[in-house]
């Protein structure tokens, strides 16, 4: 457990039946992302794959925020190609990893996901606030190509169409739209979000151990296919966008 404590915006918790949550903060609060956020999320996630007392994971956000916003700054000088190559391997590394932990994750979206919520669609079972929203916030933003991981993810999940308009239009969807496009599996109260995301994550977690984690294979070779075939092109074209903004400025 030498791993809880040890990164600053994911905070770390588990039950005494091992149920690990992982919470996004800043301070304690609703989290913005950060350069130093991506640097530590690939390395927590390793820690946590290997830790054997964990046996189920939920992934949630802080106060009534998943994550709805990020400090762009602070991904370092992303148009050059060495700091693009470090962000473009962090990226692929979180979401190779989210879909190959050895155990279950429950994404509880406690509130606007509109940074990464790709995040959220990878995992196991998602349930959602009845005041979650969903959409991608920075990409249209800042007019740079949303290859991180959002166009494999929701293409699998939702269909092209909601895909190239939810991506184009940088529009949200609300809780009860995204359980209707079957991005989501549950839209409970708000304050019964987390309580309904335990209560799964403790029934899967009482399945053996070999059997939640080749579970977890058989359920997502297709998605861990799409993100290895498609996130570095599309990384790489993100990376071309964030060069030709800077040096239009």
């Amino acid at each position: 457990m030498n791993y809880f404590g040890k990164y600053q915006d994911l905070a770390l918790e588990r039950t005494e039946d091992g149920i690990l949550t992982l919470r996004f903060h800043t301070g304690g609060g609703p989290i913005v992302f950060t350069g130093r956020t991506h640097e530590d999320l690939p390395r927590a996630l390793d820690e946590i794959a290997h830790d054997a007392e964990n046996k189920a994971m939920i992934l949630t956000g802080s106060g009534d925020v998943f994550m709805d916003n990020i400090d762009g700054p602070s991904l370092g000088e992303i148009f050059k190609p060495a700091a693009w190559e470090k962000i473009r391997t962090e990226g692929l590394a979180v979401l190779q990893r989210l879909l190959t932990l050895p155990f279950p994750v429950i994404g509880v979206a406690n509130g606007p996901a509109t940074v990464h919520s790709e995040y959220l669609l990878l995992t196991d079972i998602h349930i959602a606030s009845e005041r979650a929203t969903y959409g991608d916030y920075p990409h249209p933003a800042f007019a740079i190509t949303a290859g991180d991981g959002l166009q494999v993810v929701w293409e699998e999940v939702a269909g092209i169409a909601r895909t190239k308009w939810l991506l184009w239009t940088g529009e949200t969807i609300d809780a009860a739209t995204a359980e209707r496009w079957g991005v989501v599996n549950e839209v409970v109260p708000h304050d019964r979000a987390y309580a309904r995301g335990l209560e799964i994550a403790r029934t899967l977690a009482a399945k053996p151990r070999l059997y939640r984690s080749l579970q977890k294979q058989t359920l997502n070779q297709r998605l861990l296919r799409r993100i290895v075939e498609g996130v570095p092109f599309g990384m790489a074209l993100e990376g071309l966008t964030a060069a030709d903004l800077a040096h239009q400025q």
